[in-house]
């Protein structure tokens, strides 16, 4: 290249960067080398952050002492990872920073699912290998604690699951979903009837099997939305039937291996609708022809999923978009990070990662709903990952599209951890930031409580109070996510020390376990669009 057109396009990207760091949104390094790549991420109820990648990758970056634990030497015979003891998971401390190695867990986790349960609990289904049967918990605790994983040892399931999709029903059992080869559905725990055939999944079914990881969501009528390849029905789990088939998505699949992503909007109001929208994915044959370059597709999808005769509106994202992770933030409004603009999912499969996070506004207009963000200078394609902070922040973590750590190659494997900072955490909005500084540790359904909140800019009568869930993130798709916006009655406020208010807001917590199933989740305080930082709370039967 002639040294001026060189220097012309040095200027000219330059100037692209220049005008990109005037975009909403901030990044923030938290970890410079965790010393594994996250393919599966969750937060959990101590404000730690439960990190995992499959155990036949190779050996991490993390060596374990062998004689701290008599297993966490793994089979002496194993063709990958001997010799040796390897942390294949760990669990990071938001306040400190630092990233605890948990003992290896014994089987394979590679592209397992997960889903926290009414207690806390952590549980965490199938894999590869020999751990294709493997059900696996963890009990989170604090970040001084020792809690680690526990594989079940007199418990499998049913049936193999690689790739399969894990979510919480309103009575706190787990329903698990499909998989490589496995048309049928099952309970955790079981109650007794094994697997259940679902045809659904055979006829979403192509030459690319595009109907792995399908997407799942709860409606607050108690059935299931789920979306495979460009495919959904509404899902009648405890008959085993298919209620209704929805219209296909145009545009061409949106599931693992050409995976989108795919995310149901805020529940609010009476509760009585559910709107679904799936974005991206890769063009038909990306996959299965190795075209690293087709471009991804730009459209979502966006649907009423309780409608009597629901269709899809079509709308177009800035950036065509493959691997790509849907948050939805304190606010409602859902963040579209990591991924590429080209290629499909799987090891070398995809090019032009797409650096520029989305803000997507479902209350804006049609054509008003995408808001590009600053972008960042770290690729997060295959097996990245993103999950909600309390404090409001988005993690990211990950990115491993080889078949083992390779640190040296074009796009590496990714051991840095960030946090992406939304519009609504920058210094001038800090004054509208409430705090929470009372609320109960346990709510009831449908029961009313009373939360305080300070601050000196409240518009108390339009103070939102909203509960997020914890979802178990991996491939594109966060299994289990929701945000529920509570009613809010009444309010009395009173002068604090400083000088400003305190104020407290009467709540009613979600009618049954249809809208919100029990459990944990991050109650959010949301004043002018802006958040407070999370307290947990646990939701409950009464």
């Amino acid at each position: 290249m002639k040294p001026s057109r060189f220097l012309l396009l040095l200027f000219v990207c330059m100037v692209m960067l220049e005008s990109r760091a005037d975009l909403p949104g901030t990044w923030e390094l938290l970890v410079e080398d965790a010393r594994i790549a996250s393919m599966h991420t969750a937060v959990t109820r101590f404000n730690t952050v439960i990190l995992l990648d499959r155990t036949n990758v190779g050996p991490t970056q993390t060596t374990l002492d062998p004689s701290s634990k008599s297993d966490c030497q793994i089979d002496p015979e194993h063709p990958v990872l001997k010799p040796g003891c390897y942390s294949q998971s760990a669990i990071l401390d938001l306040n400190t920073k630092k990233v605890r190695p948990l003992f290896t867990t014994l089987t394979d986790t590679w592209c397992s699912s997960g889903q926290f349960m009414p207690d806390g609990t952590l549980l965490q289904t199938g894999g590869n290998n020999d751990g294709y049967k493997k059900i696996r918990k963890l009990i989170p605790c604090e970040a001084t604690s020792s809690c680690d994983w526990d594989e079940l040892e007199d418990t499998e399931l049913a049936e193999g699951r690689w790739y399969s999709t894990n979510q919480i029903l309103p009575n706190g059992s787990v329903i698990i979903i499909g998989g490589r080869d496995a048309v049928s559905v099952e309970l955790f725990p079981s109650q007794g009837g094994g697997a259940l055939n679902f045809p659904f999944l055979a006829e979403a079914e192509d030459i690319q099997t595009d109907n792995l990881y399908p997407y799942v969501h709860l409606l607050p009528n108690g059935h299931l939305f789920v979306f495979a390849n460009n495919q959904s029905v509404l899902y009648d789990y405890t008959n085993n039937v298919v209620l209704k088939r929805y219209p296909v998505l145009t545009g061409g699949p949106r599931n693992y291996p050409s995976a989108g992503s795919s995310v149901m909007l805020a529940l609010k109001g009476d509760y009585s609708t559910a709107t679904v929208v799936v974005c991206g994915g890769a063009q038909y044959g990306a996959f299965h022809e190795g075209k690293t370059d087709a471009t991804a597709r730009r459209s979502c999808g966006r649907i009423e999923a309780t409608a009597e005769n629901p269709v899809w509106e079509m709308e177009a994202m800035p950036f065509g978009r493959i691997m790509g992770d849907m948050v939805i933030l304190p606010t409602g409004d859902v963040l579209i990070i990591n991924g590429a603009e080209a290629g499909s999912q799987g090891f070398e499969m995809a090019s032009r990662p797409c650096l520029s996070p989305v803000l997507y506004k479902p209350d804006e207009s049609m054509g008003l709903r995408f808001v590009t963000l600053n972008n960042t200078s770290v690729p997060r394609m295959y097996h990245s990952t993103a999950n909600l902070l309390p404090d409001g922040r988005v993690l990211v973590a990950g990115s491993n599209p080889h078949n083992f750590y390779n640190l040296t190659d074009k796009f590496p494997t990714e051991l840095s951890i960030e946090a992406f900072s939304p519009d609504y955490m920058s210094p001038e909005k800090a004054s509208i930031r409430p705090t929470i500084t009372e609320l109960p540790e346990k709510i009831q359904y449908g029961g009313g409580f009373d939360i305080v909140v300070s601050g000196k800019f409240l518009e108390v009568g339009l103070v939102e109070v909203n509960i997020a869930s914890a979802p178990f993130a991996t491939h594109s798709f966060s299994q289990g996510q929701r945000l529920v916006k509570l009613a809010v009655s009444r309010s009395s406020s009173a002068a604090d020390m400083d000088g400003g208010r305190l104020h407290t807001l009467t709540c009613t917590a979600p009618p049954d376990g249809r809208v919100a199933p029990p459990g944990y989740y991050m109650l959010f305080a949301v004043n002018m669009g802006v958040p407070s930082v999370a307290k947990w709370v646990q939701l409950l039967e009464r």
